[in-house]
């Protein structure tokens, strides 16, 4: 009796935690799990001096380039991907961009979610652009650009924050921190494009990878009305190949088809006649 009765506990514990792991809390703990877990063994590759893992071979930086066809001053876009603790960085070739590298990010701070206000210590989500003026090359954290939060979206929420940066070091409150020698590839690119002409780098930072299984599995969060809105704009670059042309209308980012011409289009206030996605927030 009293293991049928002990069993029965189990199994009903069991039935209860599965369940609760499909719930909007549960996920969200999943995600929290995931994270700490990612952060513990980036810092202890990083403290130890060991390359953190998916890290790309940095001592044949030339050689990768000469390999991909790519050179700094070529146009760049950036793409973040928080869960995942990644960093791709993307070269125009011809009228397309192609995908050079992928880097790990070694911290970024905060949960999944945009950034609200300032000492919320979150790392933010949405589209962002890094002209020349917010390159800092005598960073304590090595090499780093500003981000620009908050932009016009962030602004008509009346989100604030400063110095939200992409850096080098393995340290966060706010930032996306990437090791110094991770940074000195990414900043070759992104001070050669600059300089080169192209007057915004597009900086694209997303809560996880936006594919259908992930937005489902997190279709209960508070949040998910926001990521569907990102999603219009993350899909657009993938169908295309080229980084959307991004304003701010009703609240929401709205999207249009990019092409050369508007790479480097500054985040405005805008409500065009035919944009991608105007599902409200």
């Amino acid at each position: 009796m009293f293991r049928f009765l002990f069993g029965s506990i189990l199994l009903a514990a069991l039935v209860g935690g599965t369940y609760y792991l499909f719930t909007t809390e549960g996920r969200q703990l999943v995600d929290r799990i995931t994270i700490n877990w990612d952060r513990k063994e980036y810092r202890g590759h990083f403290r130890a001096g060991r390359p953190i893992p998916g890290t790309p071979d940095l001592t044949r930086f030339a050689a990768r380039m000469e390999e991909a066809g790519v050179e700094p001053g070529m146009p760049v876009h950036i793409r973040i991907y928080k869960l995942e603790s990644e960093i791709e960085l993307w070269v125009q070739k011809g009228a397309r961009f192609e995908r050079f590298a992928t880097y790990p990010i070694c911290m970024w701070s905060g949960r999944l979610g945009p950034k609200l206000k300032e000492g919320d210590r979150q790392a933010p989500e949405g589209f962002y652009t890094v002209a020349k003026d917010a390159l800092n090359p005598n960073s304590i954290e090595h090499l780093s650009f500003n981000l620009g939060f908050p932009n016009v979206y962030d602004r008509s929420k009346d989100r604030t924050g400063s110095f939200l940066m992409v850096h080098g070091g393995c340290a966060s409150i706010g930032c996306y921190a990437v090791t110094d020698r991770v940074v000195d590839e990414i900043w070759a690119f992104v001070a050669g494009a600059l300089d080169n002409g192209q007057a915004r780098i597009p900086v694209h930072a997303f809560p996880f990878r936006m594919t259908e299984r992930n937005m489902r599995l997190r279709s209960g969060d508070k949040w998910a009305p926001f990521w569907d809105n990102l999603k219009t704009g993350h899909d657009l670059f993938a169908q295309e190949g080229v980084p959307p042309k991004v304003s701010v209308c009703e609240g929401r980012y709205v999207f249009e088809p990019g092409e050369a011409s508007t790479v480097d289009s500054a985040v405005e206030e805008r409500c065009p006649k035919e944009v991608a996605g105007r599902t409200p927030l």
